[in-house]
C-alpha cells in the first residue's frame, strides 16, 4: 500500500531518511496522525469546528505542530503525561518502568487513554521510524491507502466508510 501525500504536505512523520521527533507525543500517541494535526495541516475548516466543539474551544486553537514541538495544542501543552515524562528526562511513555500509570488509565478523555494502552506496547518492540509506519498503517483507509487520523470513520480521499480500526486494538503489520 502506497502512502499518499494529503495536499501538498507529506506530514506522516517518516521519510526515507528519519522521523520527525516532533510528531512523537510523550503520551504514546502518534501526532501525525492526531484529529488535530490533521485538521490545521490540511486546514480542513470543518473539522476544526468538529473538534473545538469537542473540546471545549474554537477553531482558531485547532493547530499544533506536534506534541514535541514548540507550537502544541493547548491541552497538549499542558498534559500531566507530557510533563511526567519530561520530569523523569524520558522521551515517552515506553520507556518509564512505572508504564501503565493512572495518568494514563485515568486520562481525560477516556478514548485516548485506551490508545495509549495500545501504542506504547507497540512501541516499546519498534524503533521509532517502524513505530510510525505501524500507527500510519493501522489509520490508513483500508480501501484507498490514504492516510487519515485517529477516529476518523469517513476516508477523506474515497469517501468511503471503510476506514481503519474503530475500537482501540490496533492491527499488527
Amino acid at each position: 500500500m502506497q502512502k499518499e501525500k494529503i495536499g501538498s504536505l507529506n506530514y506522516h512523520g517518516v521519510s526515507k531518511a528519519s522521523v520527525n521527533i516532533k510528531l512523537l507525543a510523550p503520551c504514546g500517541l502518534c501526532c501525525g496522525v492526531c484529529g488535530i494535526y490533521y485538521a490545521d495541516k490540511n486546514n480542513i475548516e470543518k473539522l476544526k469546528q468538529k473538534l473545538a466543539q469537542s473540546y471545549l474551544t474554537e477553531p482558531e486553537q485547532i493547530k499544533c505542530d506536534g506534541c514535541s514541538s514548540d507550537n502544541k495544542f493547548v491541552y497538549c501543552d499542558s498534559c500531566l503525561i507530557r510533563e511526567c515524562v519530561l520530569s523523569k528526562g524520558l522521551s515517552g511513555c515506553h520507556q518509564c518502568t512505572e508504564w501503565p500509570c493512572e495518568k494514563v488509565t485515568n486520562f481525560p478523555f477516556p478514548l485516548a487513554g485506551e490508545y495509549m494502552l495500545k501504542s506504547i506496547p507497540a512501541r516499546r518492540e519498534r524503533t521509532d521510524k517502524e513505530w510510525v509506519e505501524w500507527e500510519e498503517h493501522n489509520w490508513s483507509c483500508r480501501e484507498c491507502g490514504t492516510l487519515a487520523f485517529r477516529g476518523a470513520r469517513i476516508c477523506g480521499k474515497c469517501r468511503k466508510d471503510c476506514l481503519l480500526y474503530t475500537s482501540p486494538s490496533p492491527r499488527d503489520s
